[in-house]
């Protein structure tokens, strides 16, 4: 996998982020009478799990450079709103893939050629290997339209061959001897999560512009930090909107929209208008009729209903997020910029040995020249 760049990528154990938000989720409205989420529509994961089969536990026939490895996989995932963007994350690390993805078998194959091809098709070893972990109705991923059509003619199981299938082969690719140990030969870069879609889309977002081949571990640890803080981020927005009623009901202020820190740092203000404020200024947030507002009603907001106590938490988790993403987006960025450093460096020294090389071989052709001559 890549190693450009000098600087040791520190894989220290960071905050479970991802823990916190989920912890933090308690109900802002009134005590007494907790709103409930709506339930999910008709057609949605239930309806996606029921087309995978199996519980929506997919088949996964993954290629490794000497065999065949057998998964099953979170299918579901692969229909989640923005899944392009979230399915490399799951592969980052061991630990995180093994909420996702279990492994089943692995077989070592002397010619995989003879194990699936259009003229044959499958030979008994492939055969027997995937039937004995195939459930009636489970959909299996494959990594080539060619297995996805051999498959499906000679066995008759559906295959899955689509590009969030190819995340879910670059994140196991990237793995590939976390979770395929028995594997020692190594695999391309293009074939790993350096080539992730989704990762590509989070460096854009941020402003990063890399290529795909200098795209090394730090990078991708350190992405996959900022994808974290994102995705928490995301959920204490959904506890803060829950919350956001009292804005309008109380101070007639309309704040949808605002965006997540704008919104936690008026209802601190609200309910605690004593305390300073740990993130940004309050002056540039707000136009001068909303801090008016904000400042004059605060005593209104003590008999509204709302629990100060988990704004005050809500608040404090937003600040924390808001700055373990602006540290990691700083260290994305010493890491980009050390790597195209890395790389342009290399590039000088193969130039200059290029350049050696057309000489020596010139001073070569001109002794010879003259020996002749002479």
């Amino acid at each position: 996998m890549g190693r450009r760049g000098g600087q040791r990528c520190r894989r220290s154990s960071r905050a479970n982020l991802t823990s916190t938000s989920t912890s933090t989720s308690t109900s802002t409205g009134q005590r007494g009478g907790k709103r409930r989420r709506p339930p999910p529509p008709a057609n949605s994961f239930v309806s996606i799990a029921a087309d995978l089969g199996n519980h929506g536990l997919i088949m996964v026939l993954f290629e490794t450079p000497s065999g065949f490895a057998i998964f099953y996989f979170d299918g579901i995932s692969l229909y989640e709103p923005d899944a392009m963007e979230n399915i490399w994350a799951h592969f980052v690390t061991e630990y995180r893939a093994r909420h996702v993805i279990w492994r089943k078998d692995f077989q070592v194959f002397k010619d995989k050629s003879d194990a699936i091809n259009h003229d044959s098709g499958l030979n008994n070893q492939l055969t027997n290997m995937l039937l004995k972990w195939y459930q009636p109705g489970q959909k299996l991923a494959v990594g080539k339209i060619e297995y996805k059509i051999v498959i499906e003619a000679n066995l008759g199981i559906s295959c899955l061959f689509d590009e969030p299938v190819m995340e879910l082969m670059r994140g196991l690719n990237y793995l590939m001897h976390s979770v395929v140990p028995e594997e020692k030969s190594k695999l391309a870069e293009e074939h790993c999560l350096q080539t992730s879609q989704g990762l590509k889309m989070l460096l854009h977002r941020y402003g990063f512009d890399i290529k795909p081949e200098l795209v090394n571990d730090c990078i991708i640890v350190t992405a996959c930090n900022l994808y974290d803080s994102d995705c928490c981020l995301k959920n204490q927005f959904k506890s803060l909107r829950l919350a956001s009623h009292f804005l309008q009901d109380v101070s007639s202020i309309n704040s949808q929209d605002w965006d997540i820190l704008k919104l936690a740092t008026a209802l601190k203000m609200v309910c605690y208008p004593e305390d300073d404020i740990l993130f940004g200024n309050p002056d540039e947030m707000f136009s001068t009729d909303e801090l008016s507002k904000l400042v004059a009603d605060a005593h209104k907001y003590e008999d509204s209903g709302i629990i100060k106590g988990a704004i005050l938490r809500l608040y404090n988790l937003v600040v924390y997020l808001l700055n373990c993403k602006a540290k990691y987006q700083r260290r994305l960025a010493s890491f980009v910029k050390e790597a195209k450093e890395s790389y342009e460096a290399e590039q000088v020294v193969r130039e200059r040995g290029s350049l050696r090389t057309d000489a020596f071989e010139a001073d070569i052709q001109e002794v010879g020249v003259q020996m002749v001559a002479g």
